[in-house]
């Protein structure tokens, strides 16, 4: 009799425990919560339209010579006739490099001045009217008329050693150098002058390193 309810017992617990499985197997799973979706991106902002069609264009090399001819605007026709025969005398052809004309300086030199302060306006438009009125006291024609010896004894009196910060005193003398300097160096900074110097090779020229060894003996040297 304890031997049959023994085994009721033992078959009970098991059905119960079976049960209790079951019970836990059958329970809903709670669904998972998914993390909240991310902000969608804000549209396109100005600066990024079109960023992905946009070719980038090719780099080719533009002169400004050949893109617009520079064209006389400032000065006179008397004046600018004057400015051309200065650049003449001043700084004509030499050893193969461009004289003044040919690299295009009065030219240059008109639209400068056209956009300089007015106290360089002043100086090139008196200078020139003087240069025009000398060269009538002496040649009876205007300074774009006279010969190449004509016009050096014009500007030769006139012309002078000076500093850039302590210009001649005088107006005309003052002109004239500062008219001789702009000159030239509007002619070596030309795109012609560049040109004619790429000719030339560059023969006779040596080296020595930046940062020469003080310790290398010369050779034949020993030491003491």
């Amino acid at each position: 009799m304890k031997r049959r309810e023994f085994v009721k017992a033992i078959v009970a617990a098991s059905v119960s425990a079976k049960a209790m499985l079951g019970q836990k197997a059958a329970a809903p799973v709670a669904p998972s919560v998914a993390p909240p979706a991310a902000a969608p991106a804000p549209g396109p902002v100005p600066w990024m339209r079109g960023l992905l069609e946009v070719k980038p264009l090719a780099m080719t090399p533009l002169l400004p010579d050949s893109v617009a001819q520079t064209t006389a605007r400032f000065f006179t026709p008397e004046q600018r006739a004057a400015l051309h025969r200065l650049c003449e005398i001043l700084l004509p052809p030499l050893k193969g490099y461009p004289g003044a004309v040919d690299a295009g300086t009065p030219e240059f030199l008109d639209f400068l001045i056209s956009v300089s302060p007015a106290h360089q306006q002043h100086l090139y438009q008196s200078g020139l009217d003087r240069l025009n009125a000398e060269a009538r006291k002496a040649l009876g024609a205007p300074f774009a008329s006279a010969s190449a010896q004509q016009a050096d004894q014009l500007l030769q009196p006139w012309l002078r050693t000076w500093m850039p910060d302590h210009p001649p005193a005088d107006p005309f003398a003052h002109f004239i150098n500062v008219a001789h300097s702009d000159i030239r160096t509007a002619t070596i900074n030309s795109q012609a002058w560049s040109q004619a110097g790429r000719r030339t090779p560059d023969v006779g020229l040596y080296w020595f390193p930046v940062d020469p060894d003080m310790r290398r003996q010369a050779p034949g040297q020993g030491e003491a």
